[in-house]
């Protein structure tokens, strides 16, 4: 490649990373000013809204269960499904195939459908669980399952998990020790993408949220719609520090998964 077709593709890298930013300055710049209706150019930059927003009970308590809501879901469906994919890799292979169905058929019914009907089911009766925690993390777990399946999917497919195994097992190791010692760590790079693309997701997700929860148990996005007619510059404010955030978090898993690796 010659050093203008690289310039050349730089340049084109910079327009898209600057055209994607773009709406996400302007919100930040929205969110930092006093008044921007009447005039090309804002009256004066603050930090009012900002204070606001983090000084609002509600809003941090919101956070808390948003939080609280992915990090329970996120654990659960490591806990779950890292076992069962061991077993269905190394002893049942065939069932993978079966196994990339299933994981999509969360996406075959739309998410209001299924809030129809898990309302009719959990609303009342001995598991009355509208409006909690609980439903929300099982709900939750349906969506991050297909992220989290591919990703460690592709991780075991990339590093010979049966070969691995039988090595394993030639040092003297049981399956499950060899399991513990020797797989798990190299899956932690898959397991790492799965974090991320299922927390970026689930922390974003409104439908069952607002359908099962609503009000009695308000995450992030329901507390964004709730605060819909309000200012728009705290409106801003709240979109500013979701983003915050998730950059957040996802810096910090990078440094986690660089510092061992």
């Amino acid at each position: 490649m010659s050093r203008a077709e690289g310039l050349y593709h730089r340049l084109i890298v910079w327009v898209l990373m600057i055209t994607l930013l773009l709406p996400l300055a302007a919100t930040l710049v929205y969110a930092l000013v006093n008044e921007w209706g009447a005039t090309i150019l804002p009256s004066g930059f603050t930090l009012k809204w900002m204070t606001a927003l983090w000084s609002d009970p509600r809003f941090l308590v919101a956070l808390g269960h948003s939080l609280l809501i992915c990090f329970g879901t996120l654990l659960l469906s490591l806990v779950l499904i890292l076992p069962l994919m061991f077993v269905i890799a190394y002893y049942f292979p065939r069932l993978d195939a079966i196994m990339n169905v299933l994981i999509l058929l969360p996406f075959a019914v739309p998410p209001v459908v299924s809030s129809v009907g898990l309302m009719s089911l959990y609303s009342s009766g001995p598991l009355a669980l509208t409006g909690t925690p609980w439903i929300l993390i099982g709900c939750y777990f349906t969506i991050a399952l297909p992220f989290i399946y591919r990703a460690i999917s592709n991780n075991m497919q990339a590093i010979n998990l049966r070969d691995l195994m039988d090595a394993a097992h030639l040092l003297g190791a049981s399956t499950w020790k060899a399991a513990l010692l020797v797989v798990l760590p190299n899956l932690r790079k898959g397991m790492t993408i799965a974090v991320l693309l299922s927390f970026s997701f689930l922390i974003g997700e409104f439908v069952f949220a607002n359908l099962l929860a609503g009000s009695r148990y308000e995450t992030l996005q329901v507390y964004l719609y709730n605060m819909r007619n309000g200012s728009g510059h705290f409106t801003s404010a709240l979109v500013i520090s979701y983003f915050v955030v998730v950059l957040a978090f996802t810096w910090m898993a990078n440094v986690l998964n660089k510092g061992k690796s």
